[in-house]
């Protein structure tokens, strides 16, 4: 019986040990120091002309090699511009502490993004008060980078509802 419960536990080891091998050996995904972004989806395309209140949600997503994403204090850290204007909005990121993990964070951003006039390609008219019912919405195409707490700046995105060619 003693060759027998010997037999069976070693029918386990071998498999259990093989696991325990390939998991231990598993190296986490490395992320560049500098921020990542990639444009996930946008909730419009368009804004209403005027001074209707109305807003875009924008979602990216992200990795960051050292996982410093987001500030404490009041210093910026999303940077978007408006293709219409090429105004720049600036935001801020939730604080995500470090956890002490040398391959970095991946996750979501979601921004959103106020309303503003109707920005006209011939300048001859003023979007927020007259109107002009050829020209009731404006399209809206973003880019957007953000900066991590040690100053890394991120790639540039195009964030735009436009439609695929196929």
């Amino acid at each position: 019986m003693k060759n027998s419960n010997r037999t069976q536990i070693a029918h386990w080891a071998i498999p259990l040990a093989v696991i325990a091998l390939f998991f231990g050996c598993v190296t986490p995904p490395e992320y560049p120091l500098e921020p990542i972004i990639e444009f996930v989806s946008m909730s419009k395309d368009t804004m209403p002309r005027g001074f209707a209140s109305d807003s875009v949600l924008v979602t990216l997503s992200f990795t960051d090699g050292d996982g410093d994403i987001g500030r404490k204090d009041t210093i910026s850290d999303v940077f978007i511009t408006d293709s219409r204007d090429s105004n720049v909005t600036k935001g801020r990121i939730p604080f995500v502490p470090e956890l002490g993990a040398s391959n970095g964070i991946k996750g979501e951003i979601s921004v959103v993004i106020d309303n503003s006039c109707c920005i006209f390609p011939n300048q001859l008219y003023d979007g927020c008060s007259e109107v002009l019912p050829s020209y009731p919405y404006d399209q809206v195409v973003y880019t957007i980078y953000i900066v991590d707490r040690k100053g890394n700046k991120s790639n540039t995105v195009v964030a735009a509802d436009l439609p695929t060619m196929l």
